[in-house]
């Protein structure tokens, strides 16, 4: 037995030996290496000691003994020896890591290359991404020793980054108040943790928050200084020009600087947007093109979109004018980026030329729904394409500012279709506050990083297999089926959305009403039941962790699990008080409201109230009502019933959209959809097909049916909520039973009109249809026609 065990001490001797000690390294960089390399230095220093607790010294020159090097392609010369880096020189954020003997090499093509390469080894050892910002626990070890080859690849989306918006409810109260209180905003020191956090994910690019509430962020200068520290780009969002965010009283102001419309007062806002750019000019910046109205409204001037595009092309002019005469380059090498977000694409289809070197950036339609893709002749632009995604919103029909519930499938394959359109230039994610998103967050950078390892099959099991790799593999299968039901039960209607109340909408449609739950056919129990059952299972794993982990779990899952819970029992419960007068219903609701109050609590004082304020309230906006306790009444009464335009029309008997007969190309999508599959009609930008014709490409469901006498079927078709990828498509599909002739269905709506704000907060599109049927025939067979592809089919019923 001794013997055993001298031979496993010697055997781990030997392995430790082919390793670099990592507790007893000293980290290298030479002094010809740009500032961020060297803050590199201190970073990988203090990750090392946050696991360790012992802090390697850094050094200029070689030294003996374990060492990390840190260095870029082009500034290895006497330091590398014969480790070669030809293979990654020149190329964009590549890094190469090398252990040679008790040598570690950490070598960036670039910068910011070298720096994801030292975050890699972070992570490796055992420091999170979030270990600050989701309280993600460092393990503690005795002994680091690490070893590894490794060379990366350059990302699959070039900028990557986040919009901080809406943060009045969140992140400027948490800064302003806690945080960054002898500031009183969101400034360097806030700016500080947030682009650490984007580099330690491998993003690179940031939007600033830019409410009103909020001190721009060129009002204090050191915020920029910190984002270049940090090696991180500004960029803004698609109502800022050029840096300038006229929404922040220090930028402009209609009392001081007159109108903002550029056919008036042009001078004034040519020398506005002059101004930033040469005070900004020495730093790396993407810039906005173009001009909207002040903060997110409509441009000002001419509502016809053809004079209004004459105008932009003017103001592309100008402003490519003052990139050129402050960066002192061509604008063709300057990054820039146009957004035809809301009227601004109206404006483009209007036939705006939009210089080719200036990249289009997508948005999707604020529900995370792609409005449009490039075409052919968009996809030949040197400029390229990108991606604005939004994981919240404030805007009509409703904000979902609160909660993280944008399913990992539906982001996949909204991108996916977006990337395959040429869109690899620049994704940009609103990411609210930033907290509690963590996980939709880190998905998002995964995918801009390395889109390759992202497939249908692994989309929607991504965020589960993360979650177990923090807080343990054994929880792997609970985390996949807590995430499925957690975002299943939002994909009917998300938790801020459970007042039925429609904002920015008439007295009537604004104001709180009863769901289209309903107790009487068990769907309200049922979905009371689901979330209780979901609750409990967090509360279970939360209290089975360590206590070092519970926070981190809290903030990640916790949380936005049981408040979703509460906030669906708060209104059911009063739903059913109205219904029945019942109180113990009304003392429930009460109950949920109260239990809402504690969650929000238990938040605010974590970790001392390192978050406090983070959750200042239930994320209201400026006119919703769902955070509110609804009227409880002693008699059952239909004051809040409502209106029957928005009860769900559903049958009882469903098709089995695994059962299918294949004669096109499709995807069962795991993780979308009521059932939670969804069946994609062909590739989103294959070629158009003829709905009405049983000799385009279809899929076959196959079903039985009883004989009751009648000679009809009626059938509801509901598909996800998708805009065309073209102009020139539409989002047609056919519907033929048993052979006969098919029946078309389009989607053919208005934004903004009221049949759109049901889809959009219902998250479904039905189509209702009647077919004659042989009944005397058990088993016939229902196509689904391909018009045009990539239509997803999310359920089937009939009667």
């Amino acid at each position: 037995m001794k013997r055993n065990l001298l031979l496993l001490l010697s055997f781990q001797i030997v392995l430790a030996a082919l390793a670099v000690d990592l507790k007893r390294c000293r980290i290298v960089v030479s002094d010809s290496e740009v500032a961020l390399v060297k803050k590199m230095a201190v970073v990988l220093s203090d990750d090392i000691e946050r696991v360790t607790d012992v802090r390697p010294s850094i050094s200029a020159r070689s030294v003996d003994g374990p060492s990390v090097i840190l260095a870029t392609a082009d500034n290895v010369s006497g330091w590398l020896g014969d480790v070669d880096v030809a293979d990654i020189r020149g190329d964009w954020e590549r890094y190469k890591i090398l252990t040679r003997g008790d040598r570690l090499f950490i070598v960036g093509s670039d910068a910011r290359g070298l720096a994801y390469g030292v975050f890699h080894v972070s992570e490796q050892i055992g420091v999170s991404p979030w270990y600050w910002w989701a309280d993600v626990p460092v393990e503690k070890k005795k002994t680091l020793n690490y070893k590894e080859n490794y060379v990366s690849q350059s990302p699959t989306i070039k900028y990557r980054g986040v919009f901080i918006n809406d943060e009045d409810w969140g992140m400027k109260t948490w800064s302003a108040e806690n945080f960054e209180k002898e500031l009183g905003d969101i400034g360097p020191k806030t700016y500080d943790k947030v682009c650490e956090l984007l580099l330690r994910l491998k993003g690179n690019m940031l939007a600033p928050a830019m409410h009103t509430c909020t001190g721009a962020f060129y009002s204090h200068p050191e915020s920029q200084k910190v984002a270049a520290e940090w090696g991180i780009m500004i960029t803004t969002s698609h109502c800022e020009p050029l840096l300038f965010n006229n929404a922040a009283p220090s930028e402009w102001t209609k009392e001081r600087d007159g109108e903002w419309n550029y056919l008036t007062n042009k001078q004034t806002i040519w020398k506005k947007l002059d101004d930033r750019i040469r005070e900004t000019a020495a730093y790396d910046n993407i810039y906005t093109m173009g001009m909207r109205g002040l903060h997110d409204e409509a441009m000002k001037g001419s509502s016809d979109p053809k004079v209004r595009a004459r105008t932009l092309e003017q103001v592309f002019a100008d402003q490519r004018e003052i990139l050129e005469r402050n960066k002192q380059k061509a604008a063709t090498g300057i990054p820039q980026i146009f957004v035809p977000y809301k009227e601004t694409l109206d404006i483009y289809d209007a036939g705006l030329r939009v210089p080719d070197d200036i990249t289009l950036v997508w948005p999707d339609d604020n529900y995370g729904y792609m409005k449009r893709v490039s075409n052919e002749v968009e996809r030949k632009r040197s400029g390229g394409s990108g991606v604005y995604y939004h994981i919240s919103y404030l805007g009509t029909p409703h904000d979902y500012l609160w909660l993280n519930t944008t399913p990992p499938a539906l982001m996949y394959e909204e991108l996916l279709k977006a990337y395959q359109a040429g869109a690899d230039r620049y994704w940009l994610l609103n990411v609210g506050d930033i907290k509690p998103m963590e996980i939709a967050v880190q998905y998002f950078f995964d995918m801009a990083w390395d889109f390759s390892s992202f497939s249908y099959e692994n989309a929607n099991r991504y965020q589960a297999r993360w979650l177990s790799s923090i807080f343990g593999k054994k929880y792997k299968d609970d985390f996949q089926q807590i995430l499925d039901s957690y975002y299943q039960l939002a994909w009917d209607r998300k938790p801020e959305y459970m007042g039925f109340e429609m904002e920015w909408d008439s007295d009537e449609n604004n104001r709180l009403h009863d769901t289209n739950f309903s107790f009487e056919e068990g769907t309200a129990q049922q979905r009371l039941s689901a979330y209780e059952t979901l609750s409990n299972r967090v509360h279970l794993i939360q209290t089975q962790l360590p206590k070092a982990m519970q926070p981190a779990f809290f903030e990640l899952l916790g949380y936005s699990v049981k408040s979703a819970y509460q906030m669906n029992r708060k209104f059911l419960m009063a739903q059913r008080n109205h219904e029945t007068g019942s109180a113990e219903a009304a003392g429930e609701a009460t109950a949920a409201y109260d239990s809402l109050q504690v969650l929000l609590t238990e938040y605010n004082t974590l970790l001392d109230g390192k978050w406090d304020q983070m959750m200042s309230e239930i994320a209201p906006g400026f006119c919703a009502k769902y955070q509110m306790m609804p009227d409880l009444v002693t008699a059952p009464t239909s004051a809040y019933r409502l209106p029957d335009e928005q009860q769900k029309v559903e049958y009882d008997d469903a098709l089995n959209l695994h059962k299918l007969k294949v004669k096109a190309p499709f995807h069962l999508i795991e993780g979308v959809g009521t059932d939670w599959v969804g069946l994609q009609l062909g590739e989103p930008l294959d070629e158009v097909q003829d709905a009405a014709s049983l000799s385009s490409e279809r899929i076959e469901l196959v079903f039985d049916v009883k004989d009751d006498g009648t000679d009809s079927i009626q059938f509801c078709i509901s598909t996800l909520p998708m805009w065309p990828v073209a102009l020139d498509r539409s989002n047609r599909f056919g519907v033929s039973l048993d052979g006969g002739k098919p029946v078309v269905c389009e989607n053919v709506f208005e934004e903004w009109s009221f049949p759109w704000k049901l889809q959009v907060m219902e998250n479904r599109k039905d189509y209702l249809m009647t077919f004659p049927i042989d009944r005397s025939k058990k088993r016939h067979t229902l196509s689904l026609i391909i018009g045009d592809p990539g239509q997803i089919i999310q359920k089937i019923t009939y009667k």
